[in-house]
């Protein structure tokens, strides 16, 4: 995938330039890249991932590419609780496979807690229930549909779908608090 997919995968969920944004799990940014690309020069993006190395090489290419765009970057483990302001979005691409449903379950939770009125949850994932090594627990977007609203987010609605040569497709969905 390059940025014109990342980018993609989120715009239907980007309603207007502007915001404050954060990016779970983000590793090198590209997805982050791609949320500064929609949001603009008036959006802030707080950027997290455990690895700090990852980190700056994703704030080196945000500047060349956004040098408009507010990033705050934090070096944490966003299962943990977080110090953000209210959000008006997450993203969380390609890291919620990480974590067993149980643990998914309480995140998801916490997270729609970080969401101001309006605001949105935007997953990208694999389109499997069938993990591997690599992609231990994906989740499907009928699964993904129902743990949305066990966890209490309405409004669940699948974005687009993209082929993806590891397990076969990635989705994008919006979801809001409830």
């Amino acid at each position: 995938m390059n940025h014109a997919d990342h980018v993609f995968l989120l715009r239907k969920a980007i309603e207007q330039p502007g915001g404050v944004w954060t990016d779970l799990g983000s590793g090198t940014g590209a997805f982050t890249l791609a949320l500064a690309d929609l949001l603009g020069p008036g959006g802030t993006i707080y950027s997290v991932d455990k690895d700090a190395g990852a980190l700056r090489d994703q704030e080196a290419s945000l500047r060349r590419l956004f040098p408009n765009t507010l990033a705050h970057y934090l070096p944490a483990d966003f299962t943990r609780p977080l110090e953000l302001p209210p959000l008006d979005g997450v993203v969380m691409a390609n890291a919620l496979h990480f974590l067993p449903d149980g643990k998914k379950e309480d995140l998801l939770r916490s997270i729609g807690k970080m969401l101001r009125a309006g605001g949105r949850l935007v997953l990208v994932e694999y389109n499997a229930d069938r993990g591997n090594l690599w992609v231990p627990h994906p989740l499907s977007y009928p699964r993904w549909e129902q743990m949305a609203t066990r966890c209490g987010f309405t409004r669940t609605r699948l974005l687009e779908k993209v082929p993806s040569r590891f397990l076969g497709e990635i989705f994008s969905a919006e979801s809001r608090p409830g």
